[in-house]
């Protein structure tokens, strides 16, 4: 396998050869990348570009950037161009989205970049460096599609980024670095729109600026952003409809050696090797704790990496949302843990009654369980001829009632909620002389239990209304369009008759 030798950008980097694969079905190819970049990044290389049977970063990069380069040269652009994609790619500072790799033009061109790769062993954020690389890509991306008015530039790893900061993922502090980092980028994307536009025929569109926050912890970021927005403006319009966005593109991430995707928080301070993350590694030397001191913190129970809240992914997603024109789905909160309830068991052995009644000429039977103090614990009602759609009701509904009782439930509260409802069965109650009349079956039970636990005989008496109240029944049920009814079916004659006497 050969390595591409033209640009001394990949020249002294170590290189080692790794078994890539797209996916973990799929066959292992040989990828050569830069040793220390692992083979994660050689999967992701793999997963960019599928289709080719051995792959090598240099060669790779060049067969992208040199169609690019090319069409800079025509244009008269500076000739380093070419140059300086490849050492933004070999410091895995930034990288284009996977069509551009694969010299697509279908989809929306993109570029990410890698926040701590602007980063510094002291901690020092190249502010400029990153407005240069900004300003290459949008360029890069111009050349390489020339159609393309939307761009998707952004940014990855957020999260270890804030851990460097020492600030706490869920916090207003990290927000607004994450807003004025955005609107620097998006303000140098302008700037280099605005000069593309010069050199082609496009419409424009006009350059706004975004609203900083009142601070930022990064030195000197808020007025670099500033000094860029006054530039942008300054141009008035730009090539590019849209220039932001977070693409979905783990893999191009992956390459760049990110461990959470865009502006996501990490999800455990262990990596994919079992050791610990860098933005946990990153935490522990803002706080000034070794591996030593962090362990012993953790054995006396403090919780050194506490798991983020999953509204601080929205709330972050909120705070960019106004900025970036092409964002991800807002993060959706899982539902929340099953809240535990009390349930008080009954006893093995209860006590409790059977009733026996007929409800409007329909037979039922009430058991109930008690507690050993003889509070009501269950209920259960069995119907004698009924349905069996409306028996399963019936014991579907005793059963709600039972865990409700056994959960603390008052049964004041379910003899208030319960009696007078009305639905037929209803009537004459036989068989319970302490209830004489019911408006449904469902009354009955809970006015027999009013009676038996709570005491309550003073119940309004129920008066069941004739199944006909409503309109005048069959009758009511015509159509209205002039048609020759049936004559009434015999169970309707049947109910219109009444006992005059039984002598």
């Amino acid at each position: 396998m050969g390595t591409y030798r033209a640009d001394k950008s990949w020249h002294g980097v170590k290189q080692a050869v790794f078994a890539g694969r797209a996916d973990a079905d799929a066959a292992a190819v040989a990828v050569r990348i830069p040793a220390a970049w692992g083979a994660a990044a050689a999967d992701a290389l793999a997963g960019m570009l599928p289709e080719r049977g051995a792959l090598d970063i240099a060669l790779a990069a060049q067969a992208w950037i040199a169609p690019i380069a090319a069409r800079a040269e025509t244009a008269g652009m500076p000739p380093e161009l070419g140059a300086r994609l490849h050492a933004l790619l070999a410091a895995r500072r930034g990288s284009p989205s996977a069509n551009v790799w694969q010299n697509r033009l279908q989809g929306q061109p993109g570029f990410v970049f890698n926040l701590n790769a602007f980063t510094d062993e002291d901690g020092i954020f190249d502010i400029a460096g990153l407005g240069a690389a900004v300003q290459l890509a949008v360029t890069a991306l111009t050349l390489g599609t020339p159609s393309a008015h939307r761009l998707s530039i952004g940014f990855t790893d957020l999260n270890l980024f804030l851990a460097r900061l020492g600030v706490e993922y869920d916090s207003a502090e990290a927000r607004d670095v994450a807003v004025m980092v955005s609107a620097f980028i998006g303000a140098q994307a302008d700037i280099a729109s605005a000069r593309l536009l010069a050199r082609g025929a496009a419409p424009g569109y006009a350059v706004t600026a975004a609203a900083l926050p009142a601070g930022c912890v990064v030195p000197g970021l808020k007025d670099a952003a500033m000094a860029a927005q006054r530039e942008a403006l300054a141009a008035g319009t730009r090539r590019h409809e849209t220039l932001l966005g977070f693409a979905e593109a783990p893999e191009v991430e992956a390459l760049l050696g990110a461990e959470a995707c865009n502006f996501a928080p990490a999800l455990s301070p262990v990596n994919g090797e079992g050791r610990l993350s860098l933005w946990a590694a990153a935490r522990l030397a803002a706080q000034g704790l070794s591996a030593e001191a962090a362990l012993v913190k953790m054995l006396s129970g403090e919780a050194l990496f506490a798991p983020v809240r999953p509204a601080a992914h929205a709330a972050m997603h909120d705070a960019l949302a106004p900025l970036v024109a092409g964002m991800p789905a807002r993060p959706v909160a899982p539902m929340p843990a099953r809240r535990l309830s009390h349930r008080e068991a009954l006893p093995a052995r209860r006590s409790g009654y059977t009733q026996k009644a007929s409800v409007g000429g329909h037979k039922l039977f009430i058991s109930t369980g008690e507690y050993g103090n003889g509070r009501l614990g269950e209920i259960f009602i069995a119907l004698h001829k009924e349905g069996s759609a409306f028996r399963g009701l019936m014991d579907a509904f005793a059963i709600a009632v039972s865990l409700g009782l056994q959960h603390g439930v008052n049964l004041e509260d379910y003899v208030e909620a319960f009696t007078f409802t009305r639905f037929g069965p209803a009537g004459v109650v036989e068989g319970d002389p302490a209830v004489p009349q019911a408006t449904s079956m469902i009354d009955y039970v809970f006015r027999n239990l009013a009676v038996n636990y709570l005491g309550q005989t003073n119940l309004a008496p129920a008066v069941p209304e004739a199944s006909d109240t409503v309109g005048d029944g069959a009758a009511d049920r015509a159509p209205l369009l002039p048609l020759d009814l049936p004559a009434p079916a015999p169970r309707e004659r049947r109910r219109g008759l009444k006992l005059v006497s039984n002598a």
